[in-house]
């Protein structure tokens, strides 16, 4: 599970930072300023989930188990609806896409609970 949330890290750290360029470099001539706040609202969303993602691998490490990874799918799962929702309708306007974006939130916060019940059963046994 470590070595495949780690890859998945690295991948959208890199995407993150290179779709937070992109839109800073090369949208921001295009964009109204309220669809530049909805792609930085993407990128900053999936940045802070790669985070919980990498560190989830590095728990699951030390303390493995299954509500981590329901965590790592959740945030996985948040990200790509969420973020990916954001960034697909930012570049084609198309906002009937925008219904799938409340699923990747929900996804998210499934993902903290998930992980606030890991810790919850890891500290009782520690």
């Amino acid at each position: 599970m470590s070595r495949f949330y780690l890859g998945v890290t690295a991948i959208f750290g890199f995407l993150a930072v290179a779709l937070g360029a992109f839109g800073a470099h090369i949208l921001a001539a295009s964009l109204s300023p309220r669809m530049m706040e909805v792609w930085e609202k993407a990128v900053n969303y999936q940045m802070f989930h790669t985070i919980a993602i990498g560190l989830i691998a590095v728990f699951a490490l030390h303390s493995p188990g299954k509500f981590l990874k329901y965590a790592a799918r959740l945030f996985t799962a948040g990200t790509l609806l969420f973020s990916g929702s954001l960034y697909f309708l930012v570049v084609t306007g198309f906002s009937k896409l925008g219904m799938i974006t409340p699923l990747g939130g929900v996804a998210f916060l499934s993902g903290w609970i998930m992980l606030f019940v890991h810790a919850m059963k890891f500290t009782r046994k520690n």
